[in-house]
């Protein structure tokens, strides 16, 4: 396998997935790994392509098969990250991105030693707070929940290589594709 592996991290509600998606066109040589969750699917988002979105039977599968990099339950639901979905680009020299919560990157480093660990921070806690309300898919006691988990997070950030602040989607964007072009970099 060649290629290179990076994690985006940070507590829910910071804009990973937002990252991640203004990411995909500007990286070309990576591929974004898809995990699996038994949550059910939002608005908008595409099986196989946002999740792959199986059944609480199908994720004891994928555990007890060894098919799972990490897993781990949030909220309710459990998510992982499919080992195919980052040998498969890897055996073809890409590089490949995983977006994951942030038990589930430092799992990743246990597995991949030279993996760079990207940790994505809010500008501030009551800026994360006010994205956790905008979503609109959390109550006031499931917010509080994700912030009690977010000060926990984010005490973990010495742990990463890099530290990008999501105050601007662009500045954020575009230092991300700085720091992956040198992982890219052998």
């Amino acid at each position: 396998m060649s290629g290179a592996i990076a994690v985006l991290s940070g507590p829910g509600g910071v804009g990973k997935g937002t990252l991640v998606a203004a990411l995909r066109h500007r990286l070309p040589r990576w591929s974004v790994a898809v995990s699996a969750t038994t949550r059910a699917s939002r608005e908008g988002e595409r099986d196989g392509v946002d999740y792959h979105f199986v059944s609480d039977a199908e994720f004891d599968r994928l555990i007890a098969d060894g098919e799972l990099l990490e897993w781990a339950t949030f909220g309710g639901n459990r998510y992982g990250t499919l080992w195919r979905s980052v040998r498969d680009p890897l055996s073809q020299d890409r590089c490949v991105l995983l977006e994951l919560e942030v038990r589930g990157a430092l799992a990743v480093r246990k597995e991949f030693p030279d993996a760079s660990l990207i940790f994505l921070h809010p500008p501030s806690l009551d800026t994360l707070t006010s994205r956790l309300r905008q979503r609109g898919t959390d109550d006031d006691r499931r917010v509080a929940e994700r912030m009690a988990l977010a000060e926990w997070e984010l005490a973990q950030a010495d742990a990463f290589d890099h530290h990008v602040t999501n105050d601007d989607l662009e500045a954020a964007a575009a230092q991300i594709v700085r720091i992956l072009g040198d992982a890219a970099d052998p």
